[in-house]
């Protein structure tokens, strides 16, 4: 099969129409070798799209609806989590920056949490699914706040550099629940996106999931691999748990130390 082929055969399933062609084409990447038929590889290619963009989205969040924060909040399992601890989180990543301009890389619907931001801050949601994107602004605009979104995969580095630097400093960059993601997608992808940005920024935060969202299990996943990586090659700043969720914040080195 071509691309256009491909990428034709993805999005005509409605979970997948508004992904990037780039995000498409490079999950189907993995199973372009395999010795099976093109039906197969599209069905592999789905599946693995199916976990890193939707597995933890409410269908009911694929089209525009006029609700309060909380029930989209809720539609997502990652945010629906985070729901009670809001406040703390946000509160210990703002201690020592104030009116901030923030770059939530791989948002899903994070952008509803925009009310328990400090005062201020300017806000970019940078997100692959389309639809989501679609419903935050449809939010940010009716509720006329300092916030934006952008249909965009993270796999298009230049892009990604080009709209944090449109953005006033001081900067902290949010990738929250993403970096197992873009694993799945492209193995050691993370070591270069956080090579890339981490300059471009005064913090990143960066967040594992360490329960199961449903049974509530404790993960014995082991992240040493990325968790060394930054401690290598940048300034840690905190390493904190809240809600089961781990948060491990940094910068780029001092040239002083």
């Amino acid at each position: 099969m071509n691309q256009d082929e491909i990428i034709r055969e993805v999005v005509s399933k409605r979970d997948f129409s508004m992904l990037p062609h780039k995000d498409i084409l490079l999950a189907y990447k993995k199973f372009e070798r395999r010795e099976c038929s093109d039906e197969e590889k599209i069905r592999l290619t789905r599946d693995l799209l199916r976990k890193v963009y939707s597995a933890f989205t409410s269908g009911k969040l694929l089209n525009i609806k006029d609700k309060r924060e909380e029930w989209f909040l809720r539609k997502h399992l990652s945010t629906r989590e985070r729901i009670p601890y809001y406040r703390e989180l946000y509160s210990r990543i703002f201690r020592e920056l104030h009116r901030c301009s923030v770059i939530d890389l791989g948002s899903g619907i994070n952008g509803f949490s925009y009310n328990f931001l400090p005062n201020g801050t300017k806000y970019l949601a940078v997100e692959a699914v389309g639809q989501l994107v679609d419903l935050m602004k449809f939010y940010f605009q009716k509720n006329n706040l300092s916030a934006s979104a952008k249909h965009e995969s993270l796999f298009n580095l230049d892009k990604i550099e080009k709209l944090i630097e449109g953005l006033d400093s001081p900067r902290i960059i949010f990738l929250f629940k993403v970096v197992d993601s873009l694993e799945m997608i492209e193995p050691d992808y993370s070591k270069k996106l956080l090579s890339r940005i981490t300059p471009l920024c005064e913090k990143i935060v960066v967040s594992f999931a360490t329960k199961s969202m449903i049974k509530k299990e404790r993960f014995k996943v082991n992240r040493k691999w990325i968790l060394d990586f930054i401690k290598e090659n940048f300034e840690l700043l905190e390493d904190f748990e809240i809600g089961g969720e781990r948060y491990v914040s940094f910068k780029k080195k001092s040239k002083f130390k």
